[in-house]
């Protein structure tokens, strides 16, 4: 494990395999660095792999006031570091729509953009979050009400039922995700309105002119392939890979020869 200082003194706790073209891989909710470890390894055989620890999560710091920019900024440190000024990047659920944003403020320092279900709503197969979701999710942070935030998000967010969601409170897993539970209201920032049921402000990702390429499986909520099919039609650039079977906990094996021959220049469909 190495670090990098974010821009506003953070550690950013991240590990590095392979050799060849850079690619950074951005997780969702609840991920860290090692979350990716099998997905990286299977990449590693073509490329050079950084997975790191969100902001708040594993081994890295936090600052003391939440902004987007500041995890912009941690992904450009890793960027100008130990990927030498450009590197490709894929981004998972809520970890693609950052990925997503530091492309569109970073530039050319992305080169390519993979991303996996963005978790977007922007139809009514299901209900829209609540208009109080982040802040209901920064109150039970605030009072390190964890194994509570966890269980909102898993039924707010994500839409399990209360008794499924009551049975994984159970679990041994449970453990591990309450001890990131305090950046759930993180990964609710960078959503922002695109969980509404209204459809994207795809202008607000204009400036991403490199290569993306918006995937989703189609045995999984239906919402996740629509909000992959209005994303992949922003521009001439995005391009939609529909993964048959797969749901949104897609088989690293499903998706890294996807992904390797998206990173290295070849037809993405």
């Amino acid at each position: 494990m190495d670090k990098v200082f974010s821009a506003d003194g953070t550690t950013i706790a991240f590990e590095q395999q392979g050799s060849g073209p850079v690619v950074v891989l951005v997780g969702g909710a609840f991920m860290t660095r090692g979350a990716s470890a099998e997905l990286a390894g299977l990449l590693a055989e073509h490329f050079t792999v950084i997975t790191y620890d969100r902001r708040g999560r594993g081994d890295s710091g936090d600052g003391r006031a939440y902004d987007v920019r500041r995890e912009i900024e941690d992904l450009d440190a890793l960027i100008q570091g130990p990927a030498g000024g450009s590197a490709m990047a894929f981004g998972m659920s809520s970890g693609a729509v950052l990925a997503l944003e530091a492309a569109a403020a970073l530039g050319s320092a992305v080169s390519r953009l993979a991303l996996y279900e963005p978790p977007f709503i922007t139809d009514d197969s299901r209900p829209p979050l609540p208009a109080d979701y982040v802040e209901h999710l920064t109150e039970l942070v605030g009072r390190e009400a964890y194994g509570d935030a966890a269980a909102y998000f898993m039924t707010a967010a994500v839409g399990l039922p209360d008794e499924v969601v009551a049975g994984m409170r159970q679990a041994p897993f449970w453990a591990g995700m309450e001890a990131v539970a305090n950046t759930l209201p993180y990964d609710g920032r960078i959503m922002g309105d695109t969980m509404s049921g209204r459809p994207l402000p795809v202008d607000r990702w204009a400036s991403v002119t490199v290569p993306v390429l918006v995937g989703s499986g189609d045995a999984g909520a239906p919402h996740m392939l629509t909000g992959a099919r209005e994303l992949a039609a922003a521009g001439q650039n995005f391009t939609l890979r529909v993964f048959p079977g797969e749901e949104h906990a897609i088989a690293p094996e499903a998706l890294a020869p996807a992904l390797a021959a998206f990173f290295s220049g070849e037809h993405a469909a």
